[in-house]
């Protein structure tokens, strides 16, 4: 059965001082959390994270990478250099990436291979904007996301990774998919991964983002395709993260 796993992406959010009360915050209350957790922090905490959470029961993680290993790239951080932070997780393909850096697809199944590359595992986003979900090409847009991925790294190469759903009008927006749009798009992604190989199918976890609260989530994580969630805003809170957590 697969575990679920809640991921809390902060975004360009956090301080040294802010980060130090929610990660004690967080800490203190899971011992009754059975889900996964993972925290993905700016670039310039991962050293906090790691001083704060080695050893404890809440893994990290950064919220991009770059798709080269070195090189003349000002500004980008490499799969080895997260890796030197021990790092376990890292964000890839998220649609703000994708759409405020413009990530191509292509770019996006790179920066996939990277991670894997170096032993890390990616939490490989994909979703449609609100324009693409009002058309009825949800599915064609999430398959074309996943092809591009599955044809530079192959269908495998998935059991070493986290997916997550996330519709792009329900990011930071306040609105959410129902529990059974989210459904229906996770079963797909399954579906069409079964096609492929069973045995990765069945075995990835498929996380949901887009405005998860302790209110939705465990109706969301009760639908049988959805196995946690990938947490924005809500993860700056840790009580409303702790909530979630419990919920998964």
């Amino acid at each position: 059965m697969r575990r679920k796993l809640v991921a809390g992406n902060w975004k360009m959010h956090g301080s040294l001082s802010e980060n130090e009360t929610l990660l004690r915050g967080v800490l203190a209350g899971m011992a009754d959390v059975k889900a996964a957790v993972a925290v993905c922090v700016p670039f310039p905490y991962l050293h906090q994270a790691r001083h704060l959470l080695a050893g404890g029961p809440i893994a990290w993680g950064a919220q991009n990478l770059s798709q080269h290993a070195k090189g003349a790239y000002t500004g980008e951080v490499s799969a080895a250099m997260l890796n030197d932070f021990s790092c376990r997780y890292v964000i890839v393909g998220h649609s703000e990436r994708r759409a405020l850096y413009g990530e191509s697809d292509e770019v996006v199944a790179e920066k996939f291979a990277a991670a894997l590359a170096a032993g890390l595992t990616p939490i490989l986003c994909v979703g449609e904007t609100l324009e693409e979900r009002e058309t009825g090409v949800t599915e064609q847009v999430v398959a074309r996301q996943l092809d591009a991925v599955i044809g530079r790294s192959g269908i495998a190469a998935l059991a070493a990774s986290v997916l997550a759903y996330e519709p792009v009008w329900a990011i930071g927006t306040g609105r959410t998919a129902t529990p059974q749009q989210a459904q229906d798009v996770h079963a797909f992604i399954r579906a069409k991964l079964r096609a492929l190989d069973a045995e990765v199918a069945d075995g990835l976890i498929i996380q949901y983002g887009g405005s998860v609260k302790a209110g939705n989530a465990a109706e969301l994580f009760g639908q049988p395709d959805i196995d946690g969630g990938l947490i924005g805003g809500a993860s700056l809170n840790a009580d409303e993260f702790l909530a979630i957590c419990r919920a998964a």
